[in-house]
């Protein structure tokens, strides 16, 4: 993909990440806290998984792992057909992006945080303002302050300093819970457009029952670090096959 324009793309079966009998434990205060107990399930490429669950329930883990921000303990993270710890580390994180929520900013100008990533993997950013027209953000701005931008700009912007490397696979943890109900639904619009446009993979962390139900293809739910249910998000959210899938959107529901 040498473009922001790329055409639709019908979504296929071929698994863009796959993880394998994964199990992840942390050391804490001298302690072993289990985060991912035995974690099996696919990714079809150019699909969005909406990943739900209890707070600490190993959601964010997950996507640690796609990214080799941290390694399996057991088991096996399949990125691209390809076991992630075989990639280059470089080109995996040009292939696998990810933006947190509060969107990090680095220091200076908003041209700085999209140059960086561009000279991070050798390459030369020629056109700056085509990546921020696409995100909904004004070329004026390439010259402010990156950290004087509000929420949904910063937001914004870490989508655009993502899309440089052009990923085949996006990673996205709470991305919009600190914005505004507006600037939410705006970016939520713009990640719908790059999964519609550039067919991008999308793993997408959310505490939002609601944005996960829109935004999802396929939902799965994790509790203690297990894999409750993984089902179409149509199917997840109206006819539930667990127990416990059933409580926990009950709960939920409830706090609404």
């Amino acid at each position: 993909m040498n473009s922001l324009q790329k055409n639709d793309e019908t979504k296929h079966n071929d698994a863009a990440v796959e993880l394998i009998s994964i199990k992840k434990t942390f050391n804490h205060r001298d302690e072993l806290v289990h985060v991912l107990e035995g974690i099996s399930g696919k990714v079809a490429e150019g699909s969005i998984l909406t990943i739900i669950g209890p707070s600490g329930s190993g959601k964010s883990t997950i996507l640690s792992l796609c990214n080799l921000m941290i390694t399996p303990d057991e088991g096996k993270v399949v990125i691209l057909g390809k076991d992630v710890q075989e990639w280059d580390i470089k080109e995996l994180r040009r292939q696998v992006g990810i933006a947190f929520q509060g969107a990090p900013m680095l220091q200076g100008a908003v041209l700085d945080n999209l140059t960086l990533p561009a000279r991070l993997h050798g390459k030369e950013l020629k056109d700056p303002e085509k990546y921020l027209e696409y995100v909904g953000l004004s070329a004026e701005l390439l010259s402010r302050e990156a950290k004087e931008l509000s929420g949904g700009q910063r937001q914004r912007l870490s989508l655009a300093r993502t899309l440089i490397n052009e990923p085949a696979v996006l990673l996205l943890d709470e991305v919009t819970s600190a914005l505004d109900s507006i600037s939410a639904q705006e970016v939520e619009e713009l990640i719908l457009r790059i999964n519609r446009e550039q067919h991008t993979t999308i793993l997408w962390v959310t505490h939002n029952l609601s944005q996960a139900e829109r935004v999802g293809d396929q939902t799965w739910l994790i509790i203690d670090g297990t894999l409750v249910e993984a089902a179409p998000t149509k199917q997840f959210f109206t006819e539930p096959k667990e127990v416990r899938t059933q409580q926990f959107l009950d709960r939920k529901r409830d706090l609404r």
